[in-house]
Order: C-alpha cells, then structure tokens, then sequence
C-alpha cells in the first residue's frame, strides 16, 4: 500500500511538471488534455484519475509557487533578524525560486487570469499575503531607522522588478540568481536606506 502511494504521488508530480512545461510554451488554451496525456505517458481516462480538470492543474501549478514563498517570507518576517537582512534573504529566495521553478512561474504571471471562481481567489490571496511580508519587512526597517519610507507603490516597484526577471532569467545565465538578488537588492536600498541603515546594510554585505 506505501508503495502504491509512493508511485501516485510520484506520477502526480510528473504530471504537474509536464503540465508546467506545455503551459509555459503552448499557453493554457493552447494544450489539450489528449496533449497532456501523451507527455505524461497516460491514457485520457487514466489522466482524469489523477485530476479533476485542466483548470485545477493549473490552480495546483500556481499556487504551489507562490504558497512556497508565503510560507518563506512569514517565516522569514518573524525572526530576530534586521530588515536589510531579511529584505536580502527575501530577495534571493526569490529570484532562485524564480531561476529553479521557471515553468511554474511562467504559467503562474502568464496564465493566472484563466483561473476562476474561488481557485482564482485563493490564489490572489496568497499574492496579497506575499505582499503583506514585504510591506512588513519593510516597515520593520522604517521602525528601525534603517528604510526612510515603505508604501505600497514601493511594493509594486519592488516586486515588478523581481518577478518579471522570469522573462530574462536563464539557467545558463551569467549570473547566479543570488547575484541577480543582490544588485536589485542594491538598486532598492540607494533609494530607500537611511545613513544609519547603510551603514548596516555594507556591514552585513561585508561579512556575508
């Protein structure tokens, strides 16, 4: 019996990983449960034994992702760590969740507006959690005197500039994606960092 769940399990994340990938180059609308069958070696009734529609495969795709990062960052928010600390260890997560999951997180910005009803509210949800972490983070560091200002336009920009390197972000890249994090992490802080908090912040660099 540990077997068989071992191997149901094992087919349900090649699934989920075939569907990523023919989502992220063929669009949602543009792959066909007959498609998804034969990447995943099943026949069409035994696909549907593991799902329940192509729309859900979708919802699982989407909000593993970005559930990941919640749980990360809530994490990540409650520990006894300066906000420059937490603001970079925030930014890396990302960016190599970003450069490992790149299917998921193609089908995730590309395709999120096919989801509906309550699958597309769950999801919205957990983007305005990950929001609320930054937005945390960041006025954690305005409490310390380190951030002279946390808004929610700064969380657009912020957050613009991290999730849309899915479109340029490669394996093969020059830089790693902790790199990648630290130079937008640098481009953030000339904007945002108080004397004392730059001070902090080339200390932490210095030493990390």
């Amino acid at each position: 019996m540990e077997q068989r769940v071992s191997d149901s399990a094992d087919k349900w994340e090649q699934i989920l990983r075939v569907a990523a990938r023919l989502f992220a180059q063929r669009g949602y609308h543009g792959t066909g449960m007959t498609e998804l069958g034969d990447a995943a070696g099943l026949q069409r009734g035994a696909l549907y034994y593991y799902i329940r529609s192509k729309e859900n495969l979708l919802y699982e795709i989407s909000s593993r992702h970005v559930a990941k990062m919640v749980e990360f960052g809530e994490r990540l928010a409650k520990e006894e760590r300066p906000a420059t600390d937490k603001l970079l260890r925030l930014s890396e997560r990302l960016i190599r969740t970003i450069h490992d999951d790149l299917d998921e997180v193609t089908v995730f910005f590309r395709e999120i507006g096919a989801l509906t009803g309550e699958r597309r509210e769950r999801v919205f949800e957990l983007r305005d959690r990950f929001e609320d972490v930054w937005m945390s983070i960041l006025r954690q560091g305005v409490s310390e005197g380190t951030f002279r200002r946390a808004d929610p336009l700064l969380i657009k920009a912020v957050l613009g500039m991290h999730n849309y390197s899915y479109l340029w972000l490669r394996p093969d890249g020059k830089m790693q994606p902790e790199e990648v994090a630290r130079y937008f992490c640098d481009l953030l802080f000339r904007g945002i960092l108080t004397e004392t908090g730059d001070a902090e912040y080339r200390s932490f660099t210095a030493n990390s």
